[in-house]
């Protein structure tokens, strides 16, 4: 490593603890026990809850918040090393937290923020390295969580097993509740449900989940795509349209996550065929647009901030060409405004007239962390430091750091949003130091709560490959041909088989027999890099996409 990556690595270290704790001093003094920190007033907000028909500026006098900002930092505390304030945390939320309040949650919000939350604060609680010492932990993060996980669970019991997007804590599913919900909503609950059974023994959390999971992908279309809203009770789609934003990123996120923390060979079928349906009928380019997944005609040219997940999704499974040419497009956008707009038109080029703000949103601060992970380039920790500074420069005020209502004249909104301080400094601050990573395999939750891969949660050992070339196995007297995501490893390894293995471009691509795209008949054809899709022999003997000319 070069003394000007060290130099870079340290300054910004040290600039995003700043950052952190400019963000969670001022809510400990402003807002908490609240849930949020409203910094341009320095009061608060409680988010995350509806308390019956109550406006939050009329709530009962013995309610005071969930922490929700509090419960988001715990695992940023111990990634910064500050096992004192995460000691101090743990106390008061095992005095004073309780989920026995006549409030209504929604539950996909819910599940990643505090159950997430407090399952990975458990976890790393008991991890004998994080040098806990004044505090005797007896489990109760995982005592809370278990308690939320209950709560949760009259949720599922529905028709279809797909759960209500809304729950009430105390009396649970309210009469009249609506049945709408997303895709992300009742399909990003399996990580942290299912590590609540691992590490309690009660099955119940997991099965919910997975049942959940199971009934929506047998809701998807012929061409492997799901909408973006369905109907709980009748399991009938609202909306057809879908893309890789909001209401179904995490979605595709938990099927990947959640093969690597289990092992469900079922999972991993399920995301290799969903990731090779957002590949054939989403993307353009370095761009994904959205679509109608019945026919996969696309229906609005469009990028949204919730989209910039997805190149760090595919680090995760060795499309770093592909990751790196998307993610790339995404800054070019945040530079052209300073930060990444919420919404912004890509057949027209310019903003939508009524989602121009910025909420902090961690997402392009994610990819950037696990592309400078995968290749170790200093470009990515420049675009860290672009971000940061961005931030600096327009969202921080005196009382913390506030989202932007308008991008293009940089107004303010006085809200810091808990994800801020779980997600967007903790993945600034892991890009310039990655020790917390160095001796164990973490898998990060969508609200960025590390999970650790554990051999003992897995159902089985992933299998060993030993290809004699790179991108065929043989079955009986047949040698079939495979792409590095068919044989679960990455696209990277398979070219060190043999000297002269061609590089495979992606994940699903299996390249042309010959090398000058000759052909004889399709067996002859591989499958594209960038839309995945089979070529074939055209009457010329070329292999090609033909079908799509």
């Amino acid at each position: 490593m070069s003394e000007r990556v060290r130099k870079m690595e340290y300054i910004f270290f040290c600039c995003c603890c700043d950052r952190f704790y400019h963000a969670y001093d001022n809510y400990m003094m402003y807002a908490f026990p609240h849930d949020e920190l409203k910094p341009l007033t320095k009061t608060f907000t409680d988010s995350l809850s509806e308390l019956g028909n109550l406006k939050l500026e009329h709530l009962p006098q013995q309610y005071n918040g969930s922490a929700l900002t509090l419960i988001e930092s715990l695992s940023s505390l111990v990634i910064l090393g500050n096992y004192t304030e995460f000691e101090k945390a743990i106390i008061w939320l095992s005095e004073n937290l309780s989920f026995d309040v006549d409030a209504r949650v929604n539950l996909f919000e819910c599940n990643i923020r505090v159950l997430g939350g407090l399952v990975s604060a458990h976890i790393l609680a008991t991890d004998s390295t994080n040098r806990l010492v004044q505090l005797i932990y007896k489990n109760q993060l995982l005592d809370l969580a278990e308690d939320l996980g209950r709560r949760f669970l009259p949720a599922f019991k529905t028709p279809t097993g797909l759960p209500y997007a809304w729950i009430n804590l105390k009396h649970g599913v309210i009469v009249d509740e609506t049945t709408e919900t997303s895709t992300s909503g009742c399909g990003s609950l399996i990580l942290e449900m299912g590590a609540l059974s691992r590490l309690t023994g009660d099955t119940r959390f997991e099965t919910a989940a997975l049942r959940a999971l199971r009934k929506l992908w047998s809701m998807r279309s012929s061409l492997n795509l799901l909408g973006t809203t369905l109907d709980v009770a009748t399991g009938d789609w609202i909306e057809y349209s879908s893309g890789i934003g909001a209401g179904v990123d995490s979605f595709y996120e938990y099927l990947m996550k959640a093969y690597v923390l289990f092992g469900r060979d079922e999972i991993w079928k399920m995301f290799q065929s969903a990731y090779i349906g957002v590949q054939k009928y989403f993307r353009h380019g370095p761009w994904y647009h959205e679509a109608d997944m019945r026919t996969g005609t696309a229906t609005y040219w469009q990028l949204t901030s919730l989209q910039a997940f997805w190149p760090g999704l595919q680090v995760l499974v060795g499309d770093i060409e592909a990751a790196n040419s998307s993610h790339r497009e995404f800054f070019k956008v945040w530079k052209k405004y300073g930060v990444l707009p919420e919404r912004y038109l890509l057949d027209h080029q310019v903003l939508h007239p009524t989602e121009k703000y910025y909420p902090l949103r961690p997402e392009l601060a994610e990819s950037t962390f696990y592309l400078y992970q995968a290749t170790k380039d200093p470009w990515y920790m420049e675009v860290g430091e672009s971000i940061m500074n961005s931030l600096n420069a327009h969202t921080r005020v005196k009382g913390g750091f506030a989202s932007i209502r308008d991008v293009t004249t940089m107004q303010l909104e006085d809200h810091q949003h808990s994800f801020f301080l779980a997600e967007t400094c903790k993945y600034l601050y892991l890009l310039f130091d990655d020790s917390f990573l160095r001796n164990q395999n973490y898998i990060f939750t969508t609200e960025g709560h590390p999970l650790p891969v554990r051999i003992n949660w897995h159902e089985k050992l992933p299998r060993v490959y030993n290809l004699s070339d790179g991108s065929s196995i043989k079955t009986g007297k047949q040698r079939k041909r495979s792409s590095a995501m068919s044989l679960q490893i990455c696209p990277a390894s398979m070219i060190h088989h043999e000297p002269n293995a061609r590089r495979l471009e992606s994940a699903c691509h299996i390249p042309d027999t010959g090398a000058d795209h000759r052909c004889f008949s399709d067996d002859d054809c591989g499958v594209d890099a960038n839309t995945c899709r089979r070529r074939s022999c055209s009457l010329a003997g070329y292999c090609g996409l033909w079908s799509l000319i």
